[in-house]
């Protein structure tokens, strides 16, 4: 994260709800700083105020939502352009195969998954995705990794915190968390689309 740490260090020195909602919202169009590394240290120094730990997790997650709603009107008109210039390929293929793979439940780990957030609402934007679809699995998919990572800093602190920095800063741990993330999902619907299939009433 060298690369940014000038520019991480400026926000934080003047952080609040709006300067996290303004970098949420952003990323999940264009900008590469991860809304997380704004939002974690938020929720530490938050940690006594419950009030406020769900004011910052509503703002990030309502915005990066909306953000992403941005990217999907921007994707529809020039996706192809942004991917080839910002977007890496291997981020593009996972996503592309997720969506048509597996449709919305792949839309809801794409938006639970590290995989930058622009590069999804790029992506669903130039597949027109159904809109209503991507609108509540990004819901629930940010609303998860952010409500996941409110839950873990109230309980373990200072050790939550430097864990999930660490995380998102290690591209391999990601991507062997994402594996098994889709082989989770993919096990869970074989499971499902088999129950009550497996024995049937003898005649």
């Amino acid at each position: 994260m060298s690369w940014y740490s000038g520019v991480l260090e400026f926000i934080l020195e003047r952080t609040n709800s709006a300067v996290l909602g303004f970098v949420s919202f952003t990323e999940a169009i264009i900008q590469p700083l991860p809304p997380d590394l704004v939002y974690l240290p938020m929720l530490y120094d938050a940690l006594d105020n419950k009030s406020l730990v769900l004011w910052y997790f509503i703002v990030v997650t309502l915005t990066s939502v909306a953000g992403s709603y941005v990217g999907y009107l921007i994707g529809g008109r020039w996706g192809r352009q942004l991917l080839d210039r910002f977007a890496k390929q291997k981020h593009v293929d996972k996503l592309e195969y997720l969506t048509t793979r597996y449709g919305t439940v792949g839309i809801f780990i794409a938006a639970f998954s590290p995989i930058p957030y622009k590069v999804f609402g790029w992506v669903a934007g130039m597949g027109e995705m159904d809109k209503r679809a991507f609108i509540i699995a990004g819901l629930f998919g940010r609303g998860l990794r952010f409500g996941l990572e409110a839950l873990l800093i109230g309980i373990y602190g200072k050790t939550a915190l430097d864990a999930i920095t660490k995380f998102l800063d290690n591209e391999i741990l990601i991507a062997v968390v994402m594996v098994m993330i889709i082989v989770l999902g993919y096990y869970i619907g074989q499971w499902w689309s088999n129950l009550g299939q497996q024995e049937q009433p003898s005649s």
